[in-house]
This record gives C-alpha cells, structure tokens and sequence, in this order.
C-alpha cells in the first residue's frame, strides 16, 4: 500500500471530506486532492497533521511515505533497483 492509498483509506473511515483535511493541512482541497491522487507530493511536516487528523500511527505514514519517496528515486532504475535496495538497507544497519 502507498502512502496515498492509506490516507484516502484513513479519510474514507473517519468520514471526513478533502476539504476538512485541506483546512487542518492549510492548503486548499485541490493540492489536497492531488496529494491523495498521486500528483503531489505531502510535505513531511504535514504527516504529523494528518496522522493526528486521521486517527492513524505517525510511524506508519512516515514509514509508507518515505518508501514513496525511495520508489520515486529509482524507479526509472528498475535493472538495478534491488541491488540498491539491498545496499541501502546493508548500510542502515551499521
């Protein structure tokens, strides 16, 4: 699942709008709608926002955002994308 994926799923259960998280977020509801979509990214400063909004762990969506970011990053790479991967995640265990 994608960072987006999960704050539309986190919404969708809490019943609001695009537009309540918009306000909380202090962008209007088509930056947000395009956050949700794909087409922008959240900011990191706004996942503690969304998480307090949501009801959600902020370690998951900092967690699923970040792996968005890393995709981002490599993803024109794919013959090679698994070896770095495996580099990266080697280095952070030192």
């Amino acid at each position: 699942m994608t960072f987006t994926e999960r704050i539309k799923q986190l919404r969708e259960q809490c019943q609001l709008p695009q537009r309540k998280v918009a306000e909380a977020l202090d962008i209007d509801s088509a930056t947000y709608c395009k956050i949700e979509r794909g087409e922008r990214k959240a900011k990191r400063e706004q996942l503690s926002i969304i998480a307090e909004l949501l009801n959600a762990d902020k370690n998951e969506l900092l967690t699923l955002w970040l792996a968005d970011q890393v995709v981002a990053v490599i993803a024109s790479e794919k013959e090679i994308a698994e070896e770095v991967l495996n580099i990266a995640k080697e280095s952070t265990k030192r």
